[in-house]
């Protein structure tokens, strides 16, 4: 039985489906909107317009990369304030334009660099917090990969909440709260067992609605079109829904924790 560590690794897979990618296979038409209107754009986080079936949807999604030279221009997913700022950009169009929004999400965390202090990290994820929360448009996100700390919440104030089964959701990595609790980075996987960190935890413990299934599937292709499926229906069912009872929903979601 694989441990939950067993779990982080697998999230961090060198051959994982990126964000990007499911983008790229699961919607069509796909416009990418760059750029936060305050500094620069944040390669770390890709979003625009794009169709899923006969819908426009808003999608946005934390990019680790592909290859090194990727990684390192897209700073290994790890946003900066103007990549944030960049998505509620692009959440606010989606409320205007009465589109629904999906995130895809695989981050260790916000970058924690000087320059991103200095341009209001902690800030721009509070706003992206406090503006989800009630934006009048059906969101859906997906944690994929990592879902580290403030800088995966930034994209998961939604109104349903999934995960893949060898994802992983955490308010700080194993290693980090390892090296805060004992001093010792290397008590990673003793760390990762006591944050509870796993899709099947996360579901157990009602902060995500839904764990997609990854088991025995080498396939990516398959995960797509499964995904885009799920998508597809229970974006029918969201945007059915009052716009009202939506937002009283989303909000005694996240109050019931």
């Amino acid at each position: 039985m694989a441990t939950a560590y067993d779990k982080v690794q697998l999230a961090r897979g060198k051959n994982r489906a990126t964000g990007l990618s499911f983008i790229e296979n699961i919607f069509t038409d796909f416009i990418e909107l760059h750029g936060d209107r305050r500094f620069a754009d944040d390669p770390a986080i890709v979003g625009g317009v794009a169709k899923l079936g006969g819908r426009t949807v808003t999608v946005i999604a934390v990019e680790k990369g592909g290859d090194t030279k990727d990684k390192v221009r897209r700073n290994f997913g790890s946003p900066n304030p103007e990549g944030y700022r960049k998505a509620l950009r692009l959440m606010r169009q989606a409320e205007k334009f009465h589109r629904p929004i999906v995130c895809f999400v695989d981050t260790a965390g916000a970058f924690c660099g000087i320059g991103a202090e200095e341009r209001g990290q902690g800030q721009a994820i509070a706003e992206n917090l406090y503006e989800m929360m009630a934006l009048k448009t059906p969101i859906l996100s997906v944690l994929v990969g990592e879902g580290g700390s403030g800088g995966a919440l930034a994209l998961a104030v939604a109104d349903r909440v999934w995960m893949l089964e060898n994802a992983v959701y955490s308010v700080v990595t194993p290693e980090g709260c390892a090296s805060i609790l004992w001093k010792d980075a290397k008590r990673a996987k003793d760390a990762a067992e006591c944050l509870r960190l796993t899709a099947a935890d996360m579901e157990a413990f009602g902060v995500v609605e839904r764990v997609i299934s990854e088991a025995g599937r080498n396939d990516k292709q398959d995960l797509f079109e499964r995904v885009a499926e799920m998508l597809a229906i229970e974006l029918d069912r969201l945007c059915d829904i009052e716009t009202e009872t939506l937002l009283k929903r989303r909000y005694d979601r996240f109050r019931a924790f």
